[in-house]
């Protein structure tokens, strides 16, 4: 048990070293997101509302993540590199700047990997981003910013795409279920027609 606990600090400290830590941050990303499409999907099968496992999604989401946690690697040192510090102040500056600036990028990302993955025209992707973006922006701002204030305050920079992730898994669960709602797509449509 000791051998086991020894290999598991060692492996840490080399997984979250500066050398490793955006091959770790980007596997955590991939990883996370993929879990969440799996729990939202074992949800849809549960409910009755898909027939079986859609490996090719939670591959795409899967990759999406990749996207994701690239961009947070670089978001999260560049923020601690332009706003050194851990006052109140300081952390709700960083909080309102994620939310204004980082998490519209990290949304349209996340539709633009999706859309490069399936091989969508740009009217697509557009019209996915006007049917969607509003709803997973509305949840950002009712979800990240308290988990935000915990990561500025209390967690050095290399955890804190680790921390990003662990608190994103259950919005990665809503974000697989918003874009493959077909439900707001349809009724946006039908909108248009009217």
């Amino acid at each position: 048990m000791i051998a086991l606990a020894k290999w598991f600090r060692t492996a840490t400290k080399t997984a979250f070293s500066k050398k490793y830590l955006l091959l770790t941050n980007v596997a955590i990303s991939v990883s996370l997101s993929g879990v969440g499409d799996i729990i939202e999907q074992h949800y849809e099968i549960y409910s009755g509302e898909l027939a079986a496992w859609d490996r090719r999604r939670t591959r795409f989401m899967s990759i999406s993540g990749m996207t994701v946690g690239v961009f947070c690697h670089g978001w999260y040192n560049f923020m601690d590199r332009r706003f050194p510090g851990r006052t109140i102040g300081l952390v709700l500056k960083k909080v309102l700047i994620d939310q204004a600036v980082a998490s519209p990028i990290v949304i349209f990302l996340f539709f633009a990997t999706l859309a490069v993955l399936k091989r969508s025209s740009w009217e697509e992707m557009h019209r996915e981003i006007r049917d969607k973006f509003i709803r997973l922006y509305t949840a950002e701002w009712v979800v990240w910013p308290p988990a935000q204030i915990v990561n500025f305050y209390f967690l050095p920079t290399k955890y804190r795409v680790l921390y990003d992730n662990t608190i994103s898994l259950g919005y990665d669960v809503y974000t697989s279920y918003v874009i493959n709602d077909e439900s707001s797509a349809t009724a946006a449509t039908n909108a248009q027609k009217d």
